[in-house]
């Protein structure tokens, strides 16, 4: 790797040969490649992309449909091609791009990798062109399942001509489908009642719960915050919010309204769905004079930056990687097996990361 700035046409080079060697790209990783920044390789994909080169994702870039990864082991009688779409390259999924291809190399599967935006119809037309190809055997797919399209999109998928998993998603029901539609996810529930845990062990009994707006990981975790206070008998816990978002104008003033109710309510702790999130609740904190661990306890869930928030953040692992190796593991099974075997739904156990934000004890 040189510190040197790669002129565009070379950069363009890059870009496609990475491409060609694995089906995908992440503008993160390729900016911090190249030593340029990260806006320098969007651009880079936007030139690429007008002149039907790459296809546009979020967080990066794919082939398009027509072109194929030459880096990867040809399709042979005894070759496995799994196709996977992911509707980021960016957050939160890369870890899990990461374990399926491992599991995929370990068993001499060919994944081919696909990023949607998380819109329904970007799923569906990615989705659509893998089994159009013709070259797939099976499918892991993480689809947008909000609102009254859900059951539509997931009655769609499991009408689809070879076998579904769904990754870090699953069905609300079981579906009246010809083939009943597997799942491997994170038991966000779980993680949750950890935390819960985690902060009543330290003398916490006022608990508050922060989550993020439009998440589909929310329902969850408000299902393991319930479950955690229940078997608690913490009757002072509270949701404090459900409907922060970054991206939103005002999102600072609402961070506010949750700490003055924090006060209000003399909440000792917090736990904030995701990592940006709490790290944006921990500088609000620090502006107001607010000690963490001290005045609040903070948690956050992913730590996939938490460990960069001052202080470092207490977090919740998902079992990401975990996760992408099992979809594997069980379509390859599946695409092995046929109906001999019925279908499974797999949970994954988050586990807990103790940082400084959480170390304070409640004194009794």
């Amino acid at each position: 790797m040189t510190d040197e700035r790669l002129f565009q046409v070379q950069r363009h080079e890059r870009l496609l040969s990475e491409l060609r060697q694995h089906g995908a790209v992440r503008v993160r990783e390729l900016a911090h490649d190249l030593g340029v920044s990260e806006l320098t390789i969007r651009r880079d994909i936007a030139a690429l992309a007008a002149r039907n080169l790459v296809t546009r994702v979020h967080g990066g870039a794919t082939l398009p449909s027509q072109s194929r990864p030459t880096g990867r082991p040809r399709q042979t009688a005894a070759t496995l091609a799994i196709g996977m779409v992911v509707p980021s390259l960016d957050f939160y999924w890369p870890p899990i791009v990461t374990g399926a291809r491992a599991a995929a190399a370990a068993l001499g599967v060919n994944l081919q990798l696909r990023g949607s935006s998380y819109d329904p119809e970007e799923d569906r037309r990615q989705i659509g062109r893998l089994v159009a190809a013709g070259q797939v055997r099976g499918l892991l797919l993480a689809p947008s399942l909000d609102g009254a399209d859900a059951d539509r999109m997931i009655d769609w998928i499991g009408r689809l001509p070879v076998p579904t998993l769904l990754v870090e998603r699953q069905p609300r029901r079981r579906t009246a489908t010809p083939r009943q539609i597997e799942w491997v996810r994170s038991d966000h529930a779980l993680g949750m009642e950890i935390a819960v845990q985690h902060l009543h062990e330290h003398g916490h009994r006022r608990i508050g719960l922060l989550l993020a707006e439009g998440s589909p990981t929310s329902a969850y975790l408000l299902q393991g915050w319930r479950t955690a206070c229940a078997d608690l008998d913490i009757s002072e816990a509270r949701v404090v919010g459900e409907s922060v978002t970054l991206d939103r104008p005002g999102h600072r003033r609402i961070i506010q309204d949750v700490l003055a109710e924090c006060r209000r309510s003399r909440i000792s702790a917090l736990i904030v769905h995701s990592d940006p999130h709490a790290i944006r609740v921990a500088q609000i904190c620090a502006e107001a004079g607010l000690s963490i661990p001290d005045d609040l306890a903070l948690v956050s869930y992913d730590d996939e930056i938490a460990h960069l928030g001052e202080p470092a953040l207490t977090a919740i692992r998902p079992p990401k990687n975990h996760v992408g190796r099992l979809a594997v593991e069980v379509m390859v099974s599946r695409l092995r097996d046929g109906d001999r075997r019925p279908a499974q739904g797999v949970l994954v156990a988050p586990e807990l990361v103790v940082r400084q934000s959480s170390l304070f004890r409640v004194r009794a």
